[in-house]
């Protein structure tokens, strides 16, 4: 088996050595996050107005809000693929970056939260109560979680 530094030192002279390369990583790891993130916001906020609204646009919001699922989890997949390949072109210095620690604990909250999201959505009926209110606690989070992580993304190339 080949030691993950081997991997990581092949992997960034490769990256290093290559423009286009470093220009598609880069552009993955944005787009992946304005594809996927940007759907869970939009989602997110969406479903808080119908929340605040009340009745059937209740409903209809989260139908589009279990729909939008698929893209998050899509859009965080490309994230998560081409931000390995990023941390393995400079692997010595992530590794012991607590930014970069940081960034993966909230990674890591925001993939146990969107399950949760997924089924507080499923339980969620057309007349109020408490589905209502762990929704919206449910989205508020989502929101937070991402905006989180996106200002860690920021912060890690300026620290690292």
């Amino acid at each position: 088996m080949i030691p993950l530094r081997e991997i990581a030192e092949s992997w960034s002279a490769v990256y290093s050595n290559s423009a286009a390369i470093r220009s598609a990583v880069a552009f993955a790891h944005v787009g992946g996050l304005v594809a996927g993130g940007g759907t869970a916001v939009v989602a997110d906020r969406a479903t808080l107005r119908a929340i605040a609204r009340g009745g059937e646009f209740v409903a209809t919001e989260v139908d589009r809000l279990q729909s939008a699922h698929r893209a998050v989890l899509a859009g965080l997949a490309v994230v998560s693929v081409s931000g390995v390949l990023l941390m393995l072109a400079n692997f010595d210095a992530f590794v012991v970056s607590a930014a970069f620690w940081i960034k993966m604990a909230l990674v890591g909250a925001l993939l146990l939260h969107g399950a949760w999201l997924a089924r507080v959505a499923s339980r969620t009926g057309p007349g109020g109560s408490r589905g209502w209110r762990a929704l919206r606690v449910a989205c508020v989070v989502s929101l937070l979680l991402w905006f989180a992580t996106t200002l860690l993304g920021t912060v890690l190339p300026n620290v690292v």
